[in-house]
């Protein structure tokens, strides 16, 4: 008998087993919202009778992106759940090989926009249950390192890519984006990309405020927004002119905090139609040894009618609402690495990503109960998705056994996914 540390016995068993059972809600989840009707009535058909459809390529993509996987080698995990494919009714899945193969094909515009036309419904799904009609944007570039072939150089002196994403703020959701080669600038066709997301609103929805940094301090994207009557708050530029008005503000006009200062004055650039606001926030920093200290300023342009203060805590709101929902994005499910080596099929991999954050978000706010809205998709996979089950059949019907602490909880979340899958609203 072989020696232990400790006094147990190891036994293999031949039952269905699964360590993602709360994953099977999500699926379920998903399932009963539409979308796998979605995606077979969006995106391209195979090109033979042979060939895997869109469900068997994409479902599996989502469900290892939200269960933590990072590659396409981690959709085996996903292929060796056999409780977990049995109760999805995943029969028959395409080999990891085949799955690289086709996100290259559908990384072709046919492919890209079908998956974009899957996105909008589930946007449409969230803004439906959300009740609300009008939104604020909430732009970002952001950088992805990736040592693949065709990768460019960015800005920042690494080789990846710089798509754009754009965030609708109080429903959590990504709206559009767009995935750009490495060496194609954050402030490229900002204005283009604005139109864009907006065109992706379902009917009845407006876009009524806009924020984004200083790679759209543009003067076309001002002017659009003047035009269209939207709210804008841009971070700005500290170009000559910019630094020649902050020069002109006098001490007096100045609000002192602990950490910073604040003021602001009127600002034009040559091309704008209308003069806007120019906020101002100027901080002191310690320099070198023997230097003095020199302020350093931060500035944002703004046609809001509120208070100074207002107006810069409702521009830095969207930190919350765009860069950490793009950290989630990236962090939380997988798209901070890219898995292929040409930038079509990887663009098509990070809609899937895309795809699987906005799924994510609203099984959050319609399954889940009070309390787990705030929660990150980290936190929501090792409370629920991460939860050990057995699988066992009796009298032709399929159980999932789980811990007793946490089935009524599973009942719950089942309860409240049939309901919101058969709400009339819906």
């Amino acid at each position: 008998m072989a020696r232990t540390v400790l006094p147990f016995k190891l036994a293999a068993t031949e039952e269905p087993m699964t360590a993602q059972s709360g994953l099977v809600l999500h699926g379920e989840f998903i399932q009963g919202v539409g979308f796998h009707r979605w995606l077979e009535q969006e995106m391209p058909k195979p090109g033979s009778k042979r060939g895997y459809g869109a469900v068997p390529h994409v479902l599996p993509f989502v469900l290892m992106l939200t269960g933590g996987g990072r590659a396409l080698e981690d959709l085996r995990m996903i292929h060796a759940d056999r409780a977990l494919r049995s109760l999805l009714h995943l029969d028959h899945l395409p080999s990891t090989d085949a799955a690289g193969d086709w996100l290259r094909r559908a990384g072709e515009e046919a492919g890209l926009v079908g998956l974009d036309r899957v996105n909008r419904r589930i946007v449409a799904q969230r803004l439906r249950k959300l009740e609300r009609r009008t939104h604020i944007l909430d732009i970002d570039a952001t950088q992805i390192v990736a040592e693949k072939r065709d990768a460019a150089w960015t800005y920042k002196g690494e080789r990846g890519y710089m798509p754009m994403v754009g965030h609708l703020a109080e429903a959590g959701v990504v709206i559009h984006d767009d995935f750009r080669a490495g060496n194609v600038a954050p402030a490229s066709a900002n204005l283009d990309f604005v139109k864009a997301c907006e065109a992706r609103l379902p009917q009845g929805h407006t876009l009524t405020a806009v924020r984004a940094d200083s790679a759209s301090y543009q003067a076309d994207l001002f002017n659009y927004c003047e035009e269209t009557g939207k709210t804008f708050a841009i971070g700005g530029r500290l170009d000559a002119p910019t630094l020649a008005a902050i020069a002109a503000i006098p001490d007096s006009a100045w609000t002192h905090y602990a950490d910073c200062a604040v003021a602001e004055t009127v600002h034009s650039m040559e091309a704008t139609h209308k003069a806007f606001r120019l906020i101002v926030v100027r901080h002191i920093h310690q320099g070198e040894l023997l230097e003095e200290d020199r302020p350093r300023y931060h500035v944002i342009a703004s046609n809001r009618s509120d208070s100074t203060a207002d107006a810069l805590i409702w521009y830095r709101q969207r930190g919350e609402h765009s860069e950490n929902d793009i950290k989630e994005l990236k962090i939380g499910f997988g798209m901070e690495r890219m898995p292929c080596g040409q930038e079509n099929a990887n663009a098509a991999f990070f809609r899937i990503g895309v795809i699987a954050h906005n799924l994510f978000v609203l099984f959050k706010h319609s399954a889940l109960g009070n309390g787990w809205q705030r929660h990150r998709v980290v936190t929501v996979r090792w409370r629920l998705f991460q939860v050990p089950g057995r699988l066992v059949r009796h009298a032709g019907t399929w159980t999932l056994k789980v811990a007793a602490n946490v089935a009524a909880d599973f009942a719950a979340i089942r309860s409240r996914a049939y309901d919101c899958m058969h709400d009339p609203a819906s």
